[in-house]
């Protein structure tokens, strides 16, 4: 597991989730299984359906959690997929966790193509299925670019970038990691420091796996399947994903959601549950300090009523 990364906040995790004995939770996003194997190591008796669209990932949970083997069972599939599940569908779960973040095998592996190392072949597929990278940069429309690199780079310069894209593909592919720097130096007029890089590669990043489509599908998905007084707990590390759970856990957590110009509330009139992080909850500064990939990080929990 040393090849992922260290289970960001999970002193959290585990107090937001309070695993008990006979309780079924997910980890929707298991990576190297570290948060699975502090929730099984909490509670007697608790059972974990760990998820993972990236089959490495799994393998390696596999081998960490070896010792665990009977309480965990490991599904491949994208978390927004896996709630049809016959165990979750009629059993219910007791929690659930997200954590969205890329894991530090993917980003440091060449052959997956997530980084903007020198030399590297863009892919920075999940699951290591569908269009990649390369793909995505080829047939992108230059309105979508803008988007992607607007929306989930927050990129000042997202259509000159679009442009320089559209105008270097026609005699050359963006195949490496080069060729997309290369464009965004244009696109800067000076080269990129690595943090404007890490933007862009993490806008393409998700766009190619859908990462926020995949979120706005699974966070009602997760609320329909927990039990009453089932815990969520999402860690994002983008304020588009914060944003969209911030906003879920805030609506479900209304008694009333009709507009405002209604004189008769003619909506559910309860609230479907609670939600227990007042404000986002951030990493210690000594955990970034220990990991500092968990800087961005950002953990919201919500309980679904009794």
């Amino acid at each position: 597991m040393s090849s992922y990364h260290e289970p960001v906040m999970g002193a959290e995790v585990l107090g937001f989730l309070a695993p008990r004995t006979g309780g079924l939770y997910m980890d929707g996003t298991v990576g190297g299984g570290g948060h699975t194997k502090m929730i099984v190591e909490a509670c007697e008796g608790c059972r974990v359906i760990a998820v993972d669209q990236d089959p490495e990932a799994l393998e390696a949970a596999r081998g960490a959690l070896a010792d665990h083997r009977r309480r965990v069972r490991f599904v491949e599939a994208r978390f927004d997929r896996a709630l049809d599940d016959p165990e979750i569908r009629d059993r219910g779960l007791d929690g659930a966790l997200l954590d969205l973040g890329v894991s530090s095998h993917q980003l440091d592996a060449d052959e997956r193509g997530f980084a903007f190392r020198r030399g590297v072949e863009l892919d920075m597929r999940m699951s290591g299925e569908g269009p990649d990278a390369k793909a995505f940069l080829a047939t992108a429309g230059e309105p979508e670019l803008v988007r992607v690199f607007r929306e989930y780079g927050e990129e000042p310069k997202a259509r000159r970038l679009a442009r320089e894209i559209v105008k270097r593909r026609v005699t050359e592919p963006i195949a490496t990691s080069d060729d997309l720097v290369a464009a965004l130096t244009v696109s800067l007029g000076r080269p990129p420091s690595a943090k404007e890089k890490a933007r862009i590669f993490q806008a393409v990043r998700i766009a190619v796996n859908e990462e926020l489509e995949a979120l706005l599908s699974a966070l009602p998905a997760i609320r329909d399947v927990l039990k009453a007084g089932g815990v969520m707990v999402v860690i994002a590390y983008h304020s588009l994903e914060d944003r969209a759970v911030k906003n879920a856990f805030r609506e479900w957590s209304r008694s009333c959601v009709c507009p405002p110009e209604l004189p008769v509330c003619t909506c559910r009139g309860e609230a479907l549950g609670k939600t227990l992080t007042r404000k986002v909850v951030r990493p210690t500064a000594e955990e970034v300090e220990r990991n500092p990939r968990a800087r961005s990080a950002r953990l919201r929990a919500w309980r679904r009523a009794a």
